[in-house]
């Protein structure tokens, strides 16, 4: 076990090497702060739009507004951590296979195991940091800019952090088999699926239909990082959807798939989802001829 770590360390360090020789987190570091400052600048329109149209004593406009806003922001924040995490994953397997770098490294002194061990421990460490810190931050400027802040704070963070680290799993999976390409549209392709059906389930909530609620929490377990983007959007407007009324209906909507609480053993399930994802990795590698 010892050695196993060891190497796993090793390549994760490697791993964050190459991508900083690439470049890539300069990019996405000038990506982010775009964002941040499209953000800012739309969160200072929105509130400043309801200052100006006054008080509404059927709906509280400043909080339904801060909730839409920052939901919004957690779903892009989520997207742009999956594309870091697949973009990290996405050829880990394979590609490195094809280029002749991975076969030295496997055979002897690492293994298998440590490798994909390695690869994503580098890609959730860095892909789950970067959503956790590009929430906070559009929770500060949406409390600095429109005064608001969210019921919840921590548990968000560390949901969003779990999603990026399964879809990271579910991409070193892909990398086995699939080549650079097909794995990157087929991860993506996946977490949108995802997402469409959580957004169908808020639908059927709306409808009292139980044949789309029922989807909707099927594939939160198929696809656990739908479940936890869901419960950080509960967790979001907790309190406000609970005082009811107009407001906490509509908060409780959400943006691009609608808020859910998950079961207290939820987070259980997805560290045992992620490890039968890395057990299968393993056993595709070793199966796999270099």
């Amino acid at each position: 076990m010892t050695e196993l770590l060891q190497g796993a360390r090793i390549v994760a360090a490697h791993a964050l090497r190459e991508s900083l020789r690439r470049r890539v987190f300069v990019v996405v570091l000038l990506l982010t702060l775009s964002f941040g400052a499209l953000y800012a600048w739309g969160v200072n329109e929105l509130f400043s739009d309801i200052d100006d149209l006054g008080g509404n004593a059927f709906l509280d406009a400043e909080t339904l507004a801060g909730a839409t806003i920052l939901g919004l922001a957690m779903f892009g924040t989520l997207f742009l951590g999956v594309v870091l995490a697949v973009f990290l994953t996405l050829n880990a397997v394979r590609g490195d296979a094809e280029r002749g770098l991975l076969q030295p490294v496997v055979v002897r002194p690492l293994g298998r195991g440590a490798y994909l061990l390695g690869r994503w421990a580098a890609a959730a460490a860095v892909s789950a940091s970067y959503v956790v810190v590009v929430f906070l931050g559009g929770v500060l400027l949406t409390a600095l800019v429109g005064g608001y802040t969210p019921d919840r704070i921590v548990v968000p963070a560390l949901e969003l952090a779990g999603a990026v680290a399964i879809v990271s799993a579910i991409a070193l999976l892909g990398s086995i088999a699939l080549g650079t390409t097909a794995n990157g549209i087929g991860v993506l392709m996946i977490f949108g699926a995802g997402l469409l059906v959580g957004l169908l389930g808020s639908i059927g909530d709306a409808l009292n239909s139980g044949t789309l609620s029922d989807v909707a929490n099927v594939a939160s377990w198929v696809l656990p990082f739908e479940g936890l983007y869901r419960d950080a959007l509960f967790q979001l407007v907790a309190e406000a959807g609970s005082r009811g009324g107009v407001t906490g209906a509509l908060v409780q909507l959400g943006p691009l798939g609608g808020s859910h609480d998950n079961p207290v053993l939820f987070p259980l399930y997805c560290v045992a989802y992620a490890a039968v994802v890395g057990a299968l990795a393993v056993l595709a590698f070793r199966r796999k001829d270099l």
